[in-house]
């Protein structure tokens, strides 16, 4: 949700980082938003929430892959509470899907787009997404902001029966021909394919299994079989990632439905996928922070009781990229040089429960604390609850690597009852 702090912050962004988004705009902006069309394949902007209003990085990607200048957006905040739900709706506090999507819209202008406007789908107006004359106006437009909230919402006003509403149809051939998608938090999930994520904590999900449906329980591990819109097709997607500790709930997750592959994004950081399902298309990320690569296709899953080992964990940072062949390093970025100690005692609060004291990231901690300690190759931590407790290990392979930036890429992981 958008708070009215957050609101508020954004009547105050950083002018010299606008101003240098705007004067970064290229030329000819509109011909070259026509070449894209013409070359097929647009751009998806996945960022993992918390994206801060002074993320010049990664707003000024989504304007200027949308022609600068001459970018026409819609931003679509359907994951949001309507305003009928929201007791604050028609004041400064509000932080429903009207007030939410003026608020990205206006953001969006000042990074340097032509146009932005809210297309009024929620809750309170699912219809609107058959609307033909809003189709028509989506067909006119050359990039789309998905809001946060709750993914499930998009699939409620969005999908009809496991197919597009007209809306979604206009926006998946404007990607096709060169728009850009971006999204944030439930607007990023909203974007991965079958088996979607609907909600979880990693502690039950590892104790209880991945459930299909949607439910009222946060704390159930739970998935839409049918997915989402599709427009990332390279394995599961999970938001909030290392901070709220979901590597548990992923794996799970992944391992339940037959996946191979987990993309986990950071808050405030993006992966940015370009030439959208075409032979050129290209994947890597941007921002503060990193995308977890989870590879589950080697990895061996013992049942009654549950556990899992040897899945591939990678960790992506500024201007890596994720091939299907493997991880590319972005260059520069120095190696770790390993230190002359141990790992640190092992966590007992390794996935950050919501009844822990954590403040996040802290097996991603964990996993970095490892790479820089020489004398340890492996490393196990727990979870905060019993019954099971689950233990965590990190392993150090051959072939391990990890740099200064924090990024990494073959740890192994495992999970089992402690």
């Amino acid at each position: 949700m958008i708070t009215a702090l957050i609101r508020g912050a954004a009547a105050v962004l950083l002018a010299g980082a606008l101003a240098a988004t705007a004067a970064a705009a290229p030329a000819g902006a509109q011909a070259k938003a026509q070449d894209r069309e013409r070359d097929g394949g647009g751009t998806l902007v996945l960022v993992g929430g918390g994206l801060k209003d002074g993320n010049a990085e990664i707003y000024g990607e989504i304007v200027r892959r949308a022609g600068g200048p001459a970018a026409r957006f819609g931003v679509i905040t359907a994951a949001s509470l309507p305003p009928s739900q929201d007791p604050d709706a028609g004041t400064p506090d509000a932080a429903n899907s009207e007030a939410n999507g003026a608020f990205y819209a206006g953001l969006l202008t000042r990074y340097g787009a032509g146009s932005a406007e809210w297309l009024p789908i929620d809750l309170d107006h699912p219809s609107a997404a058959d609307s033909p004359e809003l189709a028509a106006k989506v067909r006119t437009m050359t990039g789309f902001f998905l809001g946060g909230g709750d993914q499930y919402r998009y699939v409620r006003t969005m999908i009809r029966d496991g197919r597009d509403s007209p809306v979604l149809a206009a926006v998946r051939d404007r990607l096709e021909h060169g728009a850009v998608v971006a999204g944030s938090s439930a607007g990023a999930q909203i974007q991965a394919g079958p088996d979607m994520v609907t909600g979880g904590e990693s502690y039950e999900g590892l104790r209880d299994g991945a459930r299909p449906g949607y439910f009222d329980d946060a704390a159930v591990l739970a998935y839409h079989p049918a997915g989402g819109f599709g427009f990332f097709r390279h394995g599961l997607l999970d938001t909030h990632f290392s901070v709220y500790g979901r590597q548990g709930r992923a794996v799970r997750l992944a391992a339940d439905t037959g996946h191979d592959r987990v993309f986990g994004l950071d808050e405030n950081t993006a992966l940015l996928v370009t030439g959208v399902g075409t032979r050129r298309e290209d994947v890597r990320v941007i921002g503060e922070h990193g995308v977890s690569v989870l590879d589950l296709s080697r990895a061996r899953v013992t049942r009654n009781p549950w556990s899992i080992d040897d899945v591939s964990w990678s960790h992506l940072t500024r201007g890596d990229r994720w091939t299907p062949q493997g991880v590319r390093t972005a260059p520069g970025k120095r190696p770790d040089r390993p230190e002359d100690r141990t790992a640190r005692p092992a966590s007992q609060d390794v996935f950050d429960s919501p009844a822990g004291a954590g403040d996040g990231y802290e097996l991603f901690d964990v996993a970095r604390d490892l790479a820089t300690a020489g004398r340890s190759r492996s490393v196990t931590g727990y979870t905060l609850e019993t019954g099971p407790r689950f233990a965590v290990t990190l392993t150090k392979p051959h072939g391990f690597r990890s740099r200064t930036d924090g990024s990494f890429t073959g740890l192994r992981l495992a999970v089992a009852p402690a």
